[in-house]
């Protein structure tokens, strides 16, 4: 297949179907950057050698109206001098290096014509292989996003799952365990007998508190004045 083939088909693909179709998009992806950078340096490589042989096309017609100029100088030199024949001898020479010089313009237009649809096809590579480049870093991004959901969703389904119920209400019913010994630390502990003595001089003392403020009571009921 020619590079003016293989540079149609890229130019002319359509990636999003391409990838829609495949079975595997990143690595068709990669195959295609691949397969157009390829494409490109040879596009490139071709385009310098035309434009290299358009310049000597282009010195090749620019020699030959050089001469054919020479050889129109000399035909009046010689017209000059009273020598017809060699005029005449020399405006042959100069038609033949006018018709080398026309046939080789129609040469160089040719190959400006050539020179012009690579560049053209530079250009348009240049702009799918953006394209394409543009859509591996997305695909490239997808995956990670794909990777990173499928690892949380994995670990929501352990966090869900019978295992990880059965560990978490174990876990919760040792810490209720726990809390309960802690308040049963006291709970029917004997008080010592320092302890006990201890509420019975609390107890006396509240009595006596007791019948000082009825004794004051009863007091201050007798001293007061009675009622007429």
């Amino acid at each position: 297949m020619s590079v003016f083939s293989r540079v149609r088909d890229i130019i002319n693909s359509n990636i999003n179907t391409m990838l829609d179709r495949a079975e595997d998009p990143a690595k068709l992806i990669r195959l295609m950057i691949q397969e157009m950078e390829d494409t490109l340096v040879e596009v490139k490589a071709s385009c310098a050698g035309a434009m290299a042989t358009r310049k000597k096309i282009q010195r090749e017609r620019e020699g030959n109206l050089s001469r054919a100029q020479q050889w129109a100088e000399r035909a009046q030199l010689a017209v000059e001098r009273g020598r017809e024949d060699l005029a005449r001898e020399a405006l042959h020479e100069k038609r033949r290096y006018l018709q080398q010089a026309e046939r080789v313009e129609q040469e160089m237009i040719q190959s400006d014509a050539l020179v012009e649809q690579y560049q053209d096809d530079i250009l348009q590579l240049d702009n799918k292989l953006t394209v394409a480049r543009d859509k591996q870093r997305m695909l490239v991004q997808r995956h990670r996003a794909a990777e990173q959901k499928h690892k949380a969703q994995n670990g929501i389904r352990r966090m869900d799952s019978a295992e990880a119920v059965m560990r978490f209400e174990e876990f919760e019913n040792r810490i209720e365990r726990m809390e309960a010994e802690a308040n049963l630390v006291n709970h029917g502990h004997k008080p010592t007998l320092e302890a006990q003595f201890s509420m019975l001089e609390g107890d006396d003392e509240i009595e006596r508190e007791l019948q000082a403020l009825k004794s004051s009571s009863a007091r201050q009921l007798k001293d007061s004045p009675s009622t007429p």
